[in-house]
């Protein structure tokens, strides 16, 4: 099958930084559906990793984020049927959905949403189980948490719809972070109740909850620790998703502050017992967005699932100047 791959990691100007590459299809696990992949999207995520690749004989198929069609059932697989449309955001340890045909665990997989084109989909997965694993796991929070959340990178993936599931599903008042009138339009757009800058973060956060805030979500840890301990009230919480290596967390102790760790990868890499809480929670979004109350974070498709049209959605992402999310289609 045709596949987009990497043998080591490289400049996205690099034309060999992604390359179109034949790859056997890959054989299923007795769990594991074979899904004909009609779109993707890019993530931070994807453009770390193929930044930081070894040296390899064999590509790296790339990519996390899928939208597509079943066309294959393991053996023990009971929750799917050929012909679904399904969306989801694979496994860390496993090929990517930069292919045509990838293999996934179907409990991590779930019907994708029926009002969404493929590419609307796409968009969606690994920043919306991201951001409900923070707000639902971590924080705890429930329909009727009050308080205030202060979103981080407000205006890409994962904070892009996080403001979404926060203004729908809890009480909260939600603070987010934007810089450039088109981020600070489109935070507002999608429901934040106000925007600060992160450029001049505990001024303008204090100037709208001077009485400090619950919750930090952060994207963006190195540098902010003393800035977060100042803003969070007494037993706040936060949880961040970023590599920042090396952070001293000691500011946060004198208020009894809670550091919480994310990485939506744990359940599929660990094969954790409550593995398929991603397919409950993809699919529960799935009924919100056909209901109206919640909506595709997609803002860039680029119509070439090709190498050359995934370097340009990783330019584009590791540019760092995104809104919302960049989806590659065929």
């Amino acid at each position: 099958m045709d596949a987009v791959g990497a043998y080591r990691g490289l400049p996205v100007e690099n034309p060999e930084s992604l390359q179109d590459v034949v790859v056997p299809i890959p054989q299923l696990r007795p769990r594991d559906v074979l899904v004909r992949v009609e779109a993707v999207s890019v993530n931070p995520a994807d453009v770390g990793l193929r930044a930081g690749l070894p040296n390899s004989r064999e590509p790296r198929i790339l990519g996390f984020d899928a939208s597509g069609v079943v066309e294959a059932l393991g053996s023990g697989v009971s929750t799917l049927a050929v012909g679904d449309e399904v969306w989801y955001a694979g496994d860390f340890n496993r090929p990517g959905s930069n292919a045509q045909l990838q293999a996934v665990d179907e409990r991590i997989v779930a019907r994708k949403p029926a009002s969404l084109s493929h590419a609307e989909a796409a968009a969606l997965p690994l920043t919306t189980i991201t951001a409900w694993e923070s707000l639902f796991d971590h924080f705890e929070l429930t329909s009727e948490s009050r308080g205030t959340l202060l979103v981080m990178g407000a205006a890409g993936g994962v904070g892009s719809i996080m403001i979404q599931l926060a203004k729908e599903l809890t009480d909260l008042r939600v603070l987010a972070t934007a810089s450039r009138p088109e981020s600070a339009a489109w935070v507002r757009d999608l429901g934040a109740d106000g925007v600060v800058n992160h450029h001049d973060l505990v001024a303008t956060t204090q100037q709208q909850a001077p009485d400090g805030v619950e919750y930090i979500f952060s994207p963006h840890s190195r540098g902010n620790i003393d800035a977060f301990a100042t803003l969070l009230r007494p037993f706040g919480h936060i949880t961040a998703i970023d590599d920042a290596e090396g952070l001293d967390l000691l500011p946060l102790k004198t208020k009894s502050i809670t550091w919480h760790w994310e990485l939506m990868f744990t359940r599929p890499m660990f094969e954790t017992p409550d593995m398929d809480a991603q397919k409950k929670l993809l699919a529960a979004v799935a009924s919100l967005i056909d209901n109206k109350r919640l909506r595709t974070t997609a803002t860039t498709v680029i119509d070439d699932f090709s190498a050359a049209g995934l370097r340009e959605a990783h330019r584009q992402v590791e540019s760092g100047h995104t809104v919302g999310k960049v989806v590659v289609t065929r």
